[in-house]
């Protein structure tokens, strides 16, 4: 009878143990700063030690800086994860006056605290080519730039090229979401290798 009082006492000390867990999980908080988004034209990159050579074609790279604190912060003084989710309103190359809405869920991990950190997204020389018609002023082509940063599945920030954060989310007879060209993060372009330290880390599951 004892045994089983005692197995009795260790599982309802295990139930309160972990509730309580999860309690102080949830009682920790996010704050999180993000700058506006920016976007410029960026040659591909020329390590000049291939025997092919080429002229190297422009990308359109767009970025913001963000900055994560958490109260109370954790030992590793690191936030695990967040999602940052793109916006980005490009000409529409099928119908002049409207604009495409491409879009980006990028999660990163092992974000430092209380350090600016970057997310990006791109656009590769042959997406701009399909919007543009042409190699360059990829700059150009883009309307508006909005992103959100989610924790846990909650919003915690957000910011905009332009205009309220959030235009995004409302209808327009000029905005329509499209999957014409890919917006692309930054391990998937020609710049993976590059800036390491300036960027957030990027996982490698799918969203």
């Amino acid at each position: 009878m004892r045994i089983k009082l005692n197995n009795f006492l260790k599982a309802i000390s295990c139930a309160v143990f972990g509730v309580f867990s999860h309690s102080m999980a949830n009682a920790q908080s996010f704050t999180v700063e993000g700058d506006k988004p920016a976007f410029e034209d960026i040659s591909s990159p020329n390590l000049g030690d291939s025997k092919n050579s080429f002229k190297p074609k422009e990308w359109l790279e767009i970025e913001a800086s963000i900055t994560v604190d958490m109260k109370p912060a954790p030992r590793s003084k690191t936030a695990d994860r967040i999602l940052v989710k793109w916006y980005v309103a490009v000409e529409n190359p099928d119908k002049q006056g409207t604009y495409s809405l491409l879009t980006k869920d990028i999660t990163h991990v092992n974000i430092p605290l209380g350090e600016k950190v970057f997310s990006s997204v791109y656009l590769s020389p042959s997406s701009v080519r399909r919007i543009t018609g042409g190699d360059r002023a990829g700059k150009s082509l883009v309307f508006m730039v909005g992103y959100e940063v989610l924790v846990n599945g909650v919003k915690v920030a957000e910011e905009s090229s332009k205009g309220k954060a959030g235009w995004w989310n409302t209808s327009s007879d000029k905005i329509s979401r499209s999957e014409t060209v890919p917006l692309l993060d930054k391990s998937e372009s020609a710049f993976a290798h590059m800036w390491w330290d300036r960027y957030a880390e990027i996982s490698k599951e799918k969203n």
